[in-house]
């Protein structure tokens, strides 16, 4: 071997000693930031906020700032956990799990903690009760400082009710809207899961319009309710992110406030509109559930409209879905001579002196609701806005009975316009025959 193949030798193995230190020093760079970037995720879900365990133990303080998050699962996992969770799932629900692992932590944020005996003394041992739903008794209570809530205790053999409680808090600690019932505390405590919230004072729409103690809804509260409502739903359809439905809107969801304002409440079986992969099982109330949604077990916006359809048809007939609603509602539609003829199903006390035109309008807005056919639902966008103007057209009439005469026309042409506008949007061409 001559000087020549040692120099060329020597060339070739420290140009193989340069790359190979190359790739090392690639390789380390890469298991840095890959390190960094574990460690980025596991710092944002150390972020300072409530952590809530099925014992109640271990809550740091609350951070309002951040949203909720679940540790290793999304809220679509409670419902039907995948096979790899399922044993660390129904270990949180009883406590030690398999193994000994410990369960699932839900990262709460904003929401106070409340402590059971205070809740206890507050409902003078829970004997205050306001009624009782799927997931278990609401008792009314006083707090120490004077604020009046209401408490919603988990029933302890309920396992749908588990689901609710995880769900409930899961939403109502980011939706946040004037229209919705607010969730201001939770415990878990001894055993008991358990849900406070602000109270409504005037109870259910249900209670107002079937119970006991009904009373008389004027046609402006009844219009300013289906606002209420709409403008509750219009917010978890498009103001919510991801959006949420419903899912089990109905007149005993509709609670008031002590000023007859509506808020949407329950929301245990609510579902984030994100594609899983998964179909669930059918939920809701019967009288309430799409048509649609119950034939093909596909949940979309268009069934809580289909389900606010109803229960505008219930502020307009104060007839319960669960006794034959839809078929007076058909009836109705088909009318005499082919018109359609709201009026023979209106509530009594809506029949008294002249009944509003606005009232046979709102009919109209309700039967497109609930249509048959998802693709023919107006979006709710489109059902506040209707209602909107027909507030604002009640507005006007009744600002018009005020004013001088000499303004007086000016009015009346504006009602006459906001007609032509209402007439579009509850068009029933698609529908039922016009009235003529």
């Amino acid at each position: 071997m001559d000087g020549r193949d040692k120099v060329l030798i020597g060339v070739a193995a420290g140009v193989a000693a340069a790359a190979l230190a190359a790739a090392c020093v690639l390789l380390a760079i890469w298991l840095y930031r890959r390190r960094a970037s574990v460690a980025a995720r596991t710092r944002s879900l150390e972020s300072p906020s409530a952590t809530l365990r099925a014992d109640g133990s271990r809550c740091a303080s609350l951070d309002s700032s951040v949203s909720v998050s679940v540790v290793s699962e999304s809220v679509a996992d409670w419902g039907h956990p995948p096979t790899a969770k399922r044993a660390a799932f129904w270990a949180w629900r009883g406590g030690a799990g398999h193994n000994g692992r410990e369960p699932p932590q839900l990262t709460v944020s904003g929401i106070p903690k409340y402590h059971y005996k205070d809740l206890q003394k507050a409902t003078s041992n829970f004997t205050t009760i306001l009624g009782q739903g799927s997931f278990g008794p609401v008792y009314k209570a006083v707090m120490a400082t004077g604020e009046v809530v209401a408490v919603k205790v988990l029933a302890s053999d309920s396992r749908q009710g588990e689901r609710e409680f995880q769900t409930e808090v899961a939403l109502l600690s980011r939706l946040h809207h004037r229209n919705l019932v607010n969730l201001v505390g939770y415990c878990v405590e001894k055993g008991q899961r358990i849900l406070i919230y602000e109270y409504m004072s005037n109870g259910s729409l249900a209670r107002l319009l079937y119970g006991d103690n009904k009373r008389s809804l004027s046609w402006q509260e009844r219009l300013q309710i289906a606002h209420d409502i709409s403008h509750g739903i219009e917010y978890l359809h498009e103001g919510a992110v991801p959006p949420v439905i419903h899912r089990d809107l109905k007149s005993d969801n509709i609670l008031l406030d002590h000023s007859m304002r509506a808020k949407v409440a329950d929301f245990g079986l609510s579902k984030e509109e994100v594609y899983d992969g998964r179909k669930s099982g059918l939920k809701g109330t019967y009288g309430y559930m799409d048509p649609d949604y119950m034939s093909t077990n596909k949940l979309t916006k268009k069934s809580d409209v289909y389900s606010f359809g109803i229960i505008l048809f219930e502020l307009i007939t104060a007839i319960n879905p669960q006794q034959g609603l839809m078929d007076y509602i058909n009836l109705a539609a088909l009318g005499g001579e082919g018109r359609v003829d709201w009026d023979e199903i209106l509530d009594k006390d809506l029949l008294v002196g002249n009944i509003p035109e606005e009232v046979r309008m709102l009919a109209d807005v309700a039967y497109r609701c609930v249509n048959k056919s998802p693709r023919k639902r107006p979006w709710i966008s489109e059902v506040t806005q209707a209602i909107s103007r027909l507030r604002q057209r009640q507005l006007t009439k009744h600002d018009a009975l005020t004013l001088p005469r000499s303004e007086t026309r000016t009015v009346l042409r504006r009602i006459e316009y906001q007609h032509v506008e209402l007439s579009d949007i509850t068009s029933m061409k698609e529908l039922t025959p016009i009235r003529a």
